[in-house]
């Protein structure tokens, strides 16, 4: 016998169900001997304190197109992992004790960054882990490509397309607030496919003398309006402390234009996977039903130069992945015009 524990950390987002069939599908078609599947409710919480449900081929069926996670999830932060909880359980004890109790084979998380780290702590401690690359922010190490990414940016774009019509309506000048952590790949995809004027990431600290003078330019070639998409992490030296009401009033003072803020929030992380997330999830979950039947355990499923890759945990923990100033997608935007604020 087989047996399969599933859960998914930290923010969801979309295509976990799919991956997660993914594993099922592949595992039940390739498998030599009987699998059952076990489902963690609300992430790591469900394996510290034995929350979990059997999992059948009925609970997998539908769910390719479905957004968020069937399992449920939650944030369990790493820094604290080694801290008893409020009625002194070792939570670290508690999921091996879960872990061993159902005589598990394997478990598979569906994380980003954070869970990742867990993830590893787990496999160091000795359980079988297999880990699926998670998160809107494209910023796990080891792989081109998170599932969820893709998803987030046609949500993303779609806000910014429609800002267009009604900042050129009124001749503002609109701040769009993209979700990416301490990342930019989102804000970074999203404005270029948006079109955006002006692109400010966490990775290239911003100057907001080079903003008003962009916005500046805009106006002397005759366009009515202007949209700066901003990385909810972007930094400037002189503004890093500024709200947005703040930030938005210094824009206002310094061009004499109209500002307004928009922010998409949680819609980026919401609704049915594309499908492009549908297919990539797919691929993610059938290359994780393939380490588990091999017995390969203590890896992610990454993406690589178009390729499917296994990346050791201890790799691609307490690791990000950032967006290098200097990598040809800044050029590429730069020479068509947009601006960093450099």
């Amino acid at each position: 016998m087989l047996r399969i524990g599933f859960l998914t950390s930290g923010g969801d987002c979309q295509a976990l169900n799919a991956a997660m069939r993914g594993v099922f599908k592949c595992i039940v078609n390739n498998a030599k001997e009987p699998v059952e599947f076990y489902g963690f409710e609300d992430g790591y919480k469900g394996l510290i304190y034995g929350k979990f449900r059997i999992l059948t081929g009925q609970d997998f069926k539908g769910i390719l197109t479905r957004g968020g996670t069937i399992l449920g999830t939650s944030r369990v932060p790493f820094k604290t992992i080694r801290e008893p909880d409020e009625n002194g359980i070792d939570k670290v004890a508690a999921m091996k004790q879960t872990y061993h109790k159902l005589q598990l084979d394997c478990l598979v998380m569906g994380g980003g960054n954070g869970s990742h780290k867990t993830a590893n702590l787990l496999s160091e401690e000795g359980l079988n882990v297999v880990t699926l690359p998670k998160t809107i922010d494209n910023d796990l190490w080891g792989t081109d490509m998170t599932f969820g990414f893709q998803s987030a940016i046609d949500i993303a774009t779609k806000c910014i397309d429609d800002i267009h019509t009604t900042a050129s309506s009124h001749g503002r000048v609109f701040i769009v607030e993209i979700m990416g952590h301490k990342v930019g790949w989102l804000p970074l995809n999203a404005g270029i496919a948006g079109g955006a004027d002006i692109i400010l990431i966490p990775e290239i600290p911003y100057d907001i003398n080079k903003v008003v003078e962009a916005i500046e330019e805009r106006d002397k070639g005759g366009s009515r309006f202007t949209i700066i998409v901003v990385a909810e992490g972007a930094i400037s030296k002189e503004d890093a402390k500024l709200s947005k009401k703040e930030y938005k009033k210094k824009i206002t003072k310094a061009t004499g234009r109209e500002v307004r803020v928009t922010v998409p929030g949680h819609t980026q992380r919401g609704g049915a996977p594309d499908p492009y997330d549908r297919v990539f999830a797919t691929r993610i979950g059938a290359e994780a039903g393939k380490l588990i039947l091999k017995k390969e355990f203590g890896y992610m499923v990454g993406y690589k130069n178009r390729e499917m890759v296994k990346v050791p945990l201890s790799e691609v923990a307490g690791k990000l992945k950032m967006v290098d100033p200097k990598s040809s997608i800044i050029k590429e935007a730069k020479m068509v015009g947009i601006s960093f604020g450099d």
